[in-house]
Parts: C-alpha cells; sequence; structure tokens
C-alpha cells in the first residue's frame, strides 16, 4: 500500500513538472508560431497626427499595361500582395533572366488572385504599349496576373527611387538618367516593402516563393 502510494505521488509530480513544458511545446510548434517578415524603409509621419509615425509605404500612382488599359493602384492593388520588378525589353543580359523568374512566380501563384506581379519599364520612350504587348507574348504573360507598366518617364523614376528605393544615386528622371537593378521588391497589402531578392538567382527567387506564402499566412492569422 505504501509502496503503491509513493507511486502515486511520483506520477503526480512528474505530472506538476512536464504538463507545463508540454503545454509550451504545443504552443510554440502550433499555429501561435509563426514567422513574420521585416518590414523595410523608414518610418513616416502620419499626416494630421502629430508624433505619430507608419513605415514607408508605396505610393499610388498612375501607369497605363501591356493591355493599352490604365493601370490605377489604388484600385488594381487593393487587398493585394505584388511582386515588383523594373526592367526594359530591349535589355540583353539580366532582364530575361528576371523574366524568366517571374514567369515562374506567375506559374507558381496562378490559381492565388491575391498575388500579382509587376514590372515597370525603365525605358518608357521604347517600351511603348505595343512594344510591352509584344514582349508579353513573347513571354506568355498572363495580363489577370502580371502586367507590364509604361509611362511618364518621371513618375517610373520617382517610384523606383523614392518608393521602392532602388537607386541609391539621386536623378530627375530625364533624359540621361537611367536606374538598372536586378532586385524583385515584394510588398504586402499595406503596400509596405517586405523583401528585397536578386531576381537572376534561381535559389534567392525560390526563397521569395517561401516568403510569399509567409506574408499570406502573416494575414490570415490577423
Amino acid at each position: 500500500m505504501a509502496k503503491l502510494k509513493r507511486v502515486n505521488q511520483v506520477l503526480i509530480l512528474l505530472g506538476i513538472l512536464l504538463v507545463p513544458s508540454i503545454f509550451y511545446l504545443v504552443i510554440s510548434s502550433g499555429e501561435n508560431n509563426y514567422e513574420k517578415l521585416t518590414i523595410f524603409g523608414p518610418r513616416e509621419p502620419v499626416a494630421g497626427s502629430p508624433g505619430d509615425t507608419l513605415y514607408h509605404s508605396i505610393p499610388e500612382f498612375t501607369l497605363t499595361s501591356h493591355t493599352g488599359k490604365e493601370f490605377n493602384s489604388a484600385t488594381a492593388l487593393k487587398d493585394k500582395i505584388f511582386v515588383a520588378e523594373f526592367f526594359f525589353a530591349t535589355c540583353p543580359t539580366i532582364c530575361p533572366k528576371m523574366t524568366m523568374q517571374m514567369k515562374r512566380l506567375q506559374e507558381k501563384f496562378k490559381d492565388e488572385p491575391e498575388i500579382v506581379l509587376l514590372s515597370f519599364t525603365v525605358d518608357p520612350a521604347r517600351d511603348t504599349v505595343a512594344a510591352l504587348e509584344a514582349y508579353a507574348s513573347q513571354y506568355g504573360v498572363d495580363a489577370s496576373k502580371w502586367n507590364l507598366l509604361t509611362g511618364d518617364k518621371k513618375v517610373i523614376y520617382d517610384l523606383a527611387r523614392h518608393g521602392f528605393f532602388l537607386a541609391a544615386m539621386d536623378g530627375d528622371g530625364g533624359e540621361h538618367d537611367f536606374i538598372h537593378s536586378e532586385k524583385l521588391v515584394l510588398i504586402d497589402k499595406d503596400k509596405r516593402i517586405r523583401g528585397y531578392y536578386d531576381g537572376t538567382d534561381y535559389e534567392n527567387v525560390n526563397e521569395l516563393m517561401d516568403e510569399i506564402l509567409v506574408l499570406k499566412w502573416e494575414y490570415k492569422k490577423k
């Protein structure tokens, strides 16, 4: 009888010691434990709220798609996660590699309407709607998922520099100004920058794919 009592005491003690540990493991390995992506860019003042700041967000813009339709970011990107690149159709070096990686993203997320792709031309004088339409046809661009954008050079270059932070040197978007970057940029539904990736690197784009899923999970948990 005494032996049985001692066994029961030992079991109770083990229970007291183990239950918190088991509970911690369940919590830390379950849905409450998920990675959040970094938010890039400075914090900026909130208009009308002195002392309050928010993370930098991509400003609204209006450009023209390769389909010939107006692309207004306020409506077209509402509740969307998107990946952006800056390219030009006649680029013989990094742009074709980047386009093939964007095509991988198009295929990966083809059935997910909340994920979209944007390619901004840095050579809008030559990359007319007709030129971009031909480029889109060459690479199998699905306009419901991926838009190639052209328009006013100053608008595009201001976005590249001060929206996406893709150029270290300042410029005016004039005739002799030129921006060229291999980066793909991940933007969340709140238009905040969540990651930069080498669009010529297959493995880095794999990481981008994974982090899009992390970002989707982050919004799901909200």
